[in-house]
């Protein structure tokens, strides 16, 4: 083997004679030798490549989603800054109102504040937006937008909670339902 990789100059495999020699390759022509000795193997290789590329795809929607809500959470606290916090309160107090408005969104989506999802899940880290699934993480993103028009709009937060609350609703049923309809075809 030796021999015929120096004669042909052979690119990614190396030959080792000795206790420890042996014949070794780069990966992936390893792979692909190994795919040609087995068709097994090829069709193992294909499958768990295609799963990956799959799992990375879905999290890679969830991170893009997480970070569009992060970005629309600025519109939020921009309307709660200029509407909500006076200007004599301490930067502790200010704190106050922007996490008492965070939870306004949690408990119109959620159902609970942070706190108590922390409660709820010690084991888990980050925090109940870090756990939430794609469809509640557009919501969320949309309910965001909308707290800061209501905000504007000089709504009470008791009033902004309703409608927020029967929006995340409304919206959930209508994404969830995208999804059944997207496994349905998915299964033809």
């Amino acid at each position: 083997m030796k021999q015929w990789i120096e004669e042909t100059k052979a690119v990614g495999i190396i030959a080792k004679t000795g206790r420890y020699g042996g014949t070794y390759a780069h990966k992936d022509i390893a792979f692909e030798f190994a795919s040609w000795v087995s068709p097994q193997f090829k069709l193992y290789l294909i499958r768990e490549y295609q799963r990956l590329k799959t799992e990375e795809q879905k999290q890679l929607g969830w991170s893009a989603k997480r970070e569009l809500t992060k970005i629309n959470y600025h519109i939020h606290t921009s309307a709660v800054s200029h509407n909500l916090i006076p200007p004599r309160l301490t930067a502790a107090q200010k704190s106050f109102v922007y996490a008492d408005e965070a939870d306004l969104l949690n408990v119109a989506m959620f159902g609970k504040t942070a706190k108590q999802w922390r409660d709820e899940h010690p084991d888990l880290s980050g925090n109940i937006r870090d756990h939430a699934t794609i469809n509640q993480l557009i919501c969320l993103s949309n309910m965001e937008n909308l707290n800061a028009v209501f905000i504007n709009d000089g709504f009470s937060q008791s009033e902004r909670l309703e409608k927020l609350n029967k929006i995340a609703i409304s919206q959930m049923q209508v994404l969830e339902n995208i999804e059944e309809r997207k496994l349905l075809t998915d299964k033809k």
